[in-house]
């Protein structure tokens, strides 16, 4: 893989520093890459070069909570959304941008769709379905459930920050594992995720943290805010490894109700969680084909 173009950007939004790795044209159209856990921005790197070629600059910000960018919170999805936006505005003031969001990034992308529209040509988002559509499939899916269970334990401060840090992040290992089968990121992809988290832990656990709120007014403000997600008018595209140990596919069913613009869903064969890092070559050209094809159909810039 040739990151050779790969460059570090700072970004100062308002009293908090980001830190990004840049690809491409400084000048090209963005796309503005944002990971999940247990991830980092390195995340995009191997789709990047197929990308970059179709003339596109892509900006993968280690998000609020990882080292080197701001660790402090708050982590709930609001907050990290008007992160996404700022940088937004800070990168492309112009135009609006292509967001790309796996994981904890794709969830944080729904928020920032619905919260400034304005400000996204197109999305595309990778291994989690629109919030709304996850709750609603759980009761046909229950086994759901089984498959989140570290959500749960991450709820358990002091301990989990323990396990999670033990025996060089054992626990980092089996999480990739599970949610990837058959896939072994590179050594040198593992030392520097770890090298991430152990310099940003427990912060990286606040997105879990945060979805069990402190009191009626926090739960109120997280229950608003996630109905602000019901209508997305961006175009959006998702894609689903099918091996994923993380999350079912079936969680996604019927989450087209919840888009105003044009969307479309696949299903990729033979991958799991991190499919972008399984099949970077074939993630990068659903993404290049719906970002071209969709600007196309809906007359976006």
């Amino acid at each position: 893989m040739d990151t050779t173009d790969a460059r570090r950007i700072t970004l100062k939004l308002g009293g908090d520093t980001f830190v990004a790795i840049e690809h491409g044209n400084p000048t090209g159209p963005l796309m503005l890459c944002v990971h999940g856990f247990p991830d980092h921005a390195r995340s995009f790197d191997a789709i990047a070069p197929a990308l970059v070629a179709r003339g596109y600059r892509l900006v993968a910000p280690w998000m609020r909570g990882y080292a080197p960018s701001t660790i402090e919170g708050p982590f709930n999805m609001p907050t990290i959304a008007r992160d996404i936006v700022a940088m937004a505005d800070a990168l492309s003031p112009d135009r609006p941008v292509i967001l790309i969001g796996h994981d904890w990034g794709a969830v944080a992308a729904y928020f920032a769709l619905a919260q400034a529209p304005d400000r996204f040509r197109h999305a595309v988002t990778l291994a989690i379905p629109h919030p709304l559509a996850l709750v609603r499939n759980l009761r046909h899916h229950p086994e759901q459930l089984r498959l989140s269970w570290y959500m749960g334990f991450f709820q358990l401060r002091g301990v989990s920050d323990l396990v999670v840090k033990r025996d060089k992040m054992a626990f980092i290992d089996r999480l990739w594992r599970v949610w990837s089968p058959g896939y072994v990121p590179s050594v040198d992809y593992t030392r520097d995720l770890k090298r991430c988290l152990g310099s940003s832990l427990p912060a990286p656990l606040g997105y879990y943290r945060a979805l069990v709120p402190l009191g009626p007014m926090a739960a109120a403000t997280q229950r608003a805010a996630l109905l602000t997600t019901r209508a997305i008018a961006v175009p959006c595209l998702y894609l689903h490894g099918a091996q994923d140990g993380c999350m079912k596919f079936e969680m996604s069913t019927g989450q087209e109700r919840f888009f105003t613009g044009t969307f479309a869903s696949h299903c990729l064969n033979d991958v799991g969680h991190f499919l972008h890092l399984e099949a970077p070559e074939l993630v990068a050209d659903y993404i290049g084909a719906f970002v071209d094809d969709a600007s196309t159909r809906v007359g976006l810039p």
